[in-house]
């Protein structure tokens, strides 16, 4: 696969609207190709932006104003939609100014994550390789990554591994290790990192509980819409493993 036919694809696999069997060559491309990444980097970093405009409910006056010119002629509702088609366009080209100045900090890892984490949900797509097995799971990611992933199988204290998936964050390709809690899902994004301590950071993000830590020269995201107290006890479990 070249990068043009990537590029055709893009919008859907960033997505998550292609097929597994359509997006397994763009991962693939995607594993040996950095120009390819940022545009996935780019496209995500947009989207979040965009998502994170506030809205704001027009002022009573101009709601009175449009709404009497409205019932005389239709020509104020051509000009509302006009009007706000330009302010999409205005807002989306400030916003990938900004985002290319660096002047606004649009992506952060934990939304990065539960990003990710959402997505597998959405799309259907929480696997690449599917199995209990950590002897399974661990050697698949051995040429998608220019590192290891460490790979334990949780099932004895209650949460057992059900596979992993290539997935991406900030632009590079990271490891997804998937576990489960019952009907909950617990993604665990796994990527090198230097310094840190193991201690634990809490976070509640749209609804998801977050734990990020770093050990052994690796960072751990966790995300699941589990409850507290047993994210708590799998973060554990997975830290003294």
């Amino acid at each position: 696969m070249i990068c043009d036919e990537v590029t055709r694809d893009l919008d859907a696999f960033v997505d998550r609207e292609l097929a597994a069997d359509a997006a397994a060559p763009i991962r693939e491309h995607l594993s040996a190709c950095a120009s390819c990444r940022q545009r996935v980097a780019d496209r995500e970093a947009l989207g979040r932006l965009v998502r994170s405009v506030p809205y704001y409910d027009a002022p009573e006056r101009l709601r009175a104003r449009v709404s009497g010119q409205a019932r005389r002629t239709t020509s104020a509702r051509r000009l509302m939609a006009w009007a706000a088609a330009a302010a999409v366009v205005v807002s989306i080209g400030g916003g990938i100014s900004l985002v290319r100045s660096g002047t606004v900090r649009a992506d952060t890892p934990v939304d990065e994550v539960v990003n990710g984490h959402v997505r597998s949900l959405m799309a259907d797509h929480l696997f690449d390789v599917r199995s209990t097995d950590q002897h399974t799971v661990k050697p698949w990611f051995l040429g998608q990554l220019d590192f290891s992933p460490p790979v334990v199988d949780l099932a004895s204290v209650g949460f057992p591994l059900a596979g992993g998936r290539l997935d991406y964050v900030a632009g590079r390709p990271v490891a997804a290790l998937v576990y489960q809690r019952q009907k909950h899902t617990i993604n665990v994004f796994v990527w090198p990192a230097s310094g840190g301590t193991p201690a634990v950071q809490e976070r509640a993000v749209r609804g998801f509980h977050v734990r990020h830590w770093i050990r052994n020269g690796m960072a751990y995201w966790a995300v699941s819409d589990l409850n507290d107290m047993e994210l708590t006890e799998f973060v554990r479990a997975l830290q003294t493993t």
